[in-house]
């Protein structure tokens, strides 16, 4: 330690007497190299000064007493700009490692959510999620029984940031180890609603509309708890519906019960569900209106609901100069014969 004091005013001694006696660019680039040196071996400010002061004594004969009393001001002041600096320090480091876990946990999460298609030849199915921020509060999910039945969620965390995704995450898995039953909408809910009461705080809540599509006999059976409603496209009629069903956010009481809804669907007819976060897009300072999201989704109806969904989002995140408010959740699934 002491043989890096020595070196360190050894160094700093023949540079200050280069700079004093040229002047020269070259001694100021010989500055800044010092300084990354003294960052590396952590010499607070108030030691950096104290170092100045020392050189210039050695260098500078019959200093002024005044001058020697200005350092000692100038260290009290770097003494405390020192501790500051690096309670600064400090703290950058930890959001450096906080963020670093946000992404992990936010790699760990997008895991968790369907990452292949479901290519068949009686439906078509678009989706498209994208977090407000480094968390995501939105679930949804699409999958395939035994029978060829298409199972198809969207859900919605009231809360936001780490409580609100690994709410998320306990959905997952709460669905994923519910028996094969679980595709009838009604009694999916009400299990999933009494998984949330017992698990969840009790100021935290769920959304979810869950159905299912039956591609043999060609309906849509569907349940909500409290969800946002989606839509219902008639490609004969050329005209979309709401598709709204009553139900109670998941958590309030275990004993809640879902009734279920069936529609049917004719070839080219679609179902549309999302996440409060499309409703709550703003266009023109305004909350886009349901009939305007419904002019969007009529503009790209001739589109696959793969494209569909992904233009919508585009057109919406653009309106509001590319910064979502709310996550963002749109699912469509289209019967094709």
């Amino acid at each position: 330690m002491e043989e890096t004091k020595i070196s360190m005013y050894q160094l700093y001694k023949d540079m200050l007497t280069s700079y004093l006696k040229n002047k020269s660019e070259h001694a100021l680039y010989h500055a800044q190299q010092f300084s990354k040196e003294m960052m590396e071996k952590d010499m607070s400010p108030e030691e950096t000064v104290s170092l100045h002061l020392s050189v210039f004594q050695e260098l500078a004969e019959d200093l002024p007493e005044e001058v020697v009393d200005s350092f000692d001001l100038l260290l009290e002041v770097m003494i405390g700009y020192g501790l500051a600096y690096r309670e600064h320090q400090s703290l950058r480091d930890r959001q450096r490692q906080i963020e670093s876990e946000l992404n992990v946990a936010a790699r760990m999460q997008k895991s968790l959510l369907p990452n292949g298609e479901i290519s068949l030849d009686s439906v078509d199915l678009g989706v498209i999620s994208v977090p407000a921020g480094k968390m995501s509060g939105d679930y949804y999910d699409y999958s395939l029984d035994e029978h060829g039945n298409i199972g198809v969620a969207v859900a919605d965390v009231i809360g936001k940031g780490v409580p609100a995704a690994m709410s998320m995450s306990m959905i997952k898995y709460a669905m994923d180890t519910l028996p094969e039953q679980r595709l009838e909408p009604g009694a999916l809910l009400e299990s999933l609603n009494r998984v949330v009461e017992r698990n969840i705080d009790s100021d935290m809540f769920i959304t979810m509309m869950y159905g299912f599509y039956h591609p043999e006999e060609h309906y849509f059976s569907y349940a909500s708890a409290g969800h946002e409603p989606g839509f219902v496209y008639n490609l004969e009629k050329d005209s979309f519906e709401s598709l709204e069903a009553k139900g109670l956010v998941l958590g309030v009481s275990p004993k809640v019960r879902y009734k279920p809804d069936v529609i049917n669907l004719n070839v080219g007819d679609f179902i549309v569900l999302l996440s409060d976060g499309v409703t709550e897009c703003r266009v023109d300072e305004e909350f886009i209106e349901r009939e305007q999201l419904v002019q969007m989704i009529r503009k790209y109806k001739h589109l696959s609901a793969q494209e569909i969904v992904e233009q919508i989002y585009q057109d919406l995140e653009k309106a509001q100069e590319f910064q979502l408010r709310d996550d963002f959740t749109l699912l469509i699934l289209r019967r094709k014969v």
